[in-house]
């Protein structure tokens, strides 16, 4: 254990993993709120017309604050660990998220104290339970959806990063960073409508379209923009690694050897 925290390649792929996890369960906790992105930035609704379908503004989920966070680690982990740290993450992610899903449903069942109910009442809020229970119980359905779309997309971003790095090699980590991150949000997008709202709410699917390229032009403008972070994060972990030690775990990342270690407590 001593040598384990010791080494800096396990120290920062420990802090990785557990901000990963952290955001990501944050994020799908704030996802109940819709916030407006216009109003946010002093501007009028956008009131796109898509398919048909008049009036779409950027009104995003909280979440979406903090998903961008999850790409650039992606990317990170990805490029100094390789597909095996990233599955892993990903995989543990999704396993803590249902586990706090499953917590809020127990939560929200058991039996209220009647003094707690009217506790807050002098702020507007009536009833405690039912408000506990609107802020936490989302719909099933979307909580599959969510759930289904971060492990496709970060899947999907695993495999074009690496494409994109077979054909660049060590250079243009700009290029696979930001071009894995585009395709990888536009499947998220559409997974999340198309189980939470198609056939969740039985939408059409002129809507999923509509509202999918509204979200995913926010998504797109976003991660060409986190491009710089992700450069500058990359010289800083090298720096902090050192240039011969961040090279070979990039090698290693790259070719997924069997004897590849990725650091664990045991």
């Amino acid at each position: 254990m001593t040598n384990y925290l010791k080494d800096k390649s396990s120290k920062l792929f420990l802090a990785f993993s557990a901000f990963f996890v952290a955001n990501a369960l944050i994020a799908e906790c704030i996802g109940g709120k819709i916030f407006s992105l216009e109003k946010l930035f002093g501007f009028q609704p956008a009131n796109l017309t898509i398919f048909g379908h008049s009036g779409l503004s950027f009104n995003l989920t909280c979440g979406v604050v903090l998903w961008p966070l999850e790409f650039i680690l992606t990317d990170i982990i990805n490029e100094f660990y390789g597909t095996k740290a990233v599955k892993r993450i990903s995989y543990t992610t999704i396993s803590l998220i249902s586990y706090a899903f499953l917590m809020f449903f127990i939560s929200m069942k058991l039996p209220a104290a009647d003094f707690w109910i009217g506790t807050n009442k002098d702020k507007g809020v009536d009833n405690m339970q039912n408000a506990f229970s609107a802020i936490f119980g989302q719909g099933l359905w979307i909580i599959i959806g969510s759930l289904v779309a971060f492990l496709f997309s970060q899947l999907t971003d695993v495999f074009v990063f690496h494409k994109i790095k077979k054909i660049t090699g060590d250079k243009w980590i700009w290029l696979r960073a930001t071009g894995s991150t585009l395709v990888s949000q536009l499947i998220d997008s559409y997974i999340v409508l198309i189980i939470a709202f198609k056939i969740g709410n039985n939408w059409s699917w002129t809507q999923v379209i509509a509202i999918g390229v509204v979200n995913y032009i926010y998504k797109a403008v976003v991660a060409l923009l986190l491009t710089p972070v992700i450069m500058l994060l990359e010289k800083r972990i090298v720096k902090y690694l050192g240039k011969d030690v961040a090279e070979k775990m990039k090698k290693n990342a790259m070719g997924e050897p069997e004897e590849l270690n990725i650091p664990t407590a045991g």
